[in-house]
This record gives C-alpha cells, sequence and structure tokens, in this order.
C-alpha cells in the first residue's frame, strides 16, 4: 500500500463562534497514529450537532483542547498506519471509527483510537458507516438506559417498556431510535415535522404526530396509551409536559439535557420517583458500534442520508446540520464530486 501524502486537505477552525463561516479550508501535515492509535484515509465523515455545538463554546473551556481544530469525530475509510501496540487491524481493513472529543474527520486523514475502530462489512457503505457512531449509538443506549434489554423482538423484554415515544424522530438519533425500538418489539409513537410524518411511519412508527399541532405538541398518543418511556431526542420541552402523557412508571432519557434536567434528575433519584428523568452522555462502545454494523449489513437498521456534500463544500454542510431540519444524516464525503 502506498505510504500517505505528506500534507492533506482538511477545515479547521481556530477560535470559538463563526458558524460555517469559522471553518477555514487548509493544507496541514498528515498527523501519525500514537499509541493505540490507527491512521485512516478517510472516505466519508458525518456531522453531529455536537461538532458545532462545541465550536459555539458550549462545552467551554474543556472543548476543544487547543486551537485550531479540525472537527468531526465520526468517520469510515481505510487503515494506513498503525500506532504501536495496535495488532487487531491491519493497513487496508475498510473501518468505522470514532475519535471524539478529538475530532480530526473534515480532512482526508484522521488518527482515531483503535479501541473504537471497526470492521465495516463490505455491504454498508463509507457514508452509512461514518453515520452510526455517534447517532445510532446514543439511540441504542437511550432504549437501554430506559429498560429495553434486547433487540430480537421482544421475546427478552419481559418487564421492559412497552410503549415508547420518540421525540424528533426523523432527525440522526431518532430516526435509529424509531428503528430500534421497533426490533425491540415496542409500540413505537413519535413526533416529527409535518413534512416527514410519512418517512417517520415508514421506519415502522406505529403512531406519528405532527409536533406543530395540538396533539403533537401535547405528545399525546392517538391510541390514548401513556408511555413507559420516552426517548428525547428534541430540545427546548420542560419536564411538566410529559407528566400527563407517562405511565405511573416511566423513564424520559434525554441526550439534550441542561443544569435544570441534571438537578431534577438527580432529586427525582434521591426522592425514588416512579417517573424519573435520565440526562444521557454517549460513551461510546466498541461491541456497540460492531452490532451497528452487522445490524445494517443485514437490513435490519437503516440509515436515511439527507444530504452529501465534498470535502470542499465541508461549510454548506456544517450550515446545514446547524439549521436543524435535516431528515436523517448529513455527511461529507472525501472521494465525491467537488
Amino acid at each position: 500500500m502506498a505510504a500517505p501524502k505528506k500534507t492533506m486537505r482538511a477545515f479547521q477552525y481556530d477560535k470559538y463562534g463563526g458558524g460555517a463561516e469559522g471553518l477555514k479550508p487548509v493544507e496541514v501535515p498528515v498527523p501519525s497514529p500514537k499509541k493505540g492509535e490507527v491512521l485512516l484515509k478517510l472516505e466519508a465523515a458525518s456531522i453531529n450537532p455536537i461538532d458545532w455545538k462545541i465550536q459555539k463554546g458550549m462545552v467551554r473551556p474543556f472543548l476543544p483542547w487547543k486551537f485550531p481544530f479540525i472537527p468531526v469525530g465520526d468517520m469510515s475509510g481505510e487503515v494506513v498506519e498503525l500506532g504501536s501496540g495496535v495488532t487487531d487491524l491491519k493497513p487496508g481493513d475498510k473501518v468505522i471509527s470514532i475519535s471524539f472529543p478529538t475530532g480530526g474527520g473534515l480532512a482526508e486523514y484522521a488518527v482515531a483510537p483503535a479501541s473504537l475502530t471497526v470492521a465495516r462489512p463490505p455491504e454498508v457503505s463509507a457514508a452509512e458507516g461514518a453515520s452510526l457512531p455517534t447517532a445510532a449509538s446514543t439511540a441504542l443506549q437511550q432504549l437501554k438506559a430506559a429498560g429495553v434489554r434486547s433487540f430480537d423482538g421482544g421475546s427478552s423484554n419481559a418487564g421492559g417498556p412497552k410503549n415508547v415515544l420518540v421525540t424528533a424522530a426523523s432527525g440522526g438519533v431518532g430516526h435509529y431510535a424509531v428503528q430500534l425500538a421497533k426490533l425491540a418489539g415496542l409500540h413505537v409513537t413519535a413526533t416529527c415535522g409535518a413534512r416527514n410524518l410519512g418517512f417517520v411511519a415508514g421506519l415502522g412508527a406505529d403512531e406519528v404526530l405532527d409536533y406543530k399541532t395540538p396533539e403533537g405538541a401535547a405528545m399525546r398518543s392517538p391510541s390514548g396509551a401513556r408511555y413507559d418511556a420516552v426517548i428525547h431526542c428534541a430540545t427546548g420541552t420542560p419536564w411538566p409536559a410529559f407528566a400527563p402523557v407517562l405511565a405511573e412508571k416511566a423513564v424520559v432519557v434525554d441526550v439534550t439535557p441542561g443544569v435544570a434536567a441534571a438537578a431534577r434528575s438527580f432529586l427525582q433519584k434521591v426522592t425514588l420517583a416512579k417517573q424519573r428523568l435520565v440526562p444521557l452522555v454517549l460513551i461510546p462502545k466498541k461491541e456497540e458500534m460492531e452490532w451497528l454494523a452487522e445490524m445494517t449489513r443485514q437490513g435490519k437498521l437503516k440509515t436515511v442520508i439527507d444530504s452529501r456534500f465534498p470535502l470542499s463544500r465541508a461549510r454548506e454542510a456544517w450550515a446545514k446540520s446547524i439549521e436543524g431540519h435535516a431528515t436523517g444524516k448529513i455527511v461529507v464525503e472525501m472521494g465525491g464530486e467537488e
């Protein structure tokens, strides 16, 4: 295999703020893998809201660790070089990886931890693979936090949730959550915008609500069911809004928690409340990424790609993610048409 180039094209930002215009095209040295890392020649990367939230400074002073910073952690590509101590991968392997919080995905090459790099089956495209690590893993961990124990059709989920609500069901996390909930044998009610009602129903949702209608805003199931679990992928919903639609014992798993949500969750925990808010912070796991890749290979989990951009148009992809209306995933392809 040919050695990687000495320099590469990339997009980076050098301060907080700036949005899409803050991303600057640069030619920088190809990074070298350190111990436990691999160097990938990237084929695709997918943008998640956390990427531009870091740019906005929403987790300062923790991230990014230093400027300038090449963002995006979800990626797929080909292994071209191994750091010391890496024995389960080899040059030429097609892989899926997550490099968070160190990023590096908006570039032709990136280093990634071998511990979070998994084989990409031939049946799974680079764009599909790059879409999985953050969004699909988040949906999976939300359902597990809600009490789902298996995804084999429901036979092993006795005692777990039966009726589940998925909010923002047409988005990156939500569209995976609907599919995974159905694999678990759950009855799924979902909320989304009017233009995506058919799309979300096509993912398998049993009931779909336009969140701008009175029923959708209230999150009321048309069948009258109360929810044992809410996979909450939207923002700005206060806890009292959930109370009328929850079962006596229920959990709301929130991927966009604020300080108030964390405080409420703590209070509910210490008072042993039956209805609980659970803030979820994704902790990527190699075995879960392998499982998600296998479900994709089998056709049981589908990635819907809203739009694809070549690396040269990364700013457009970034802006589209910030707009917040993507149906499924936004992907940057390094070998795409310029």
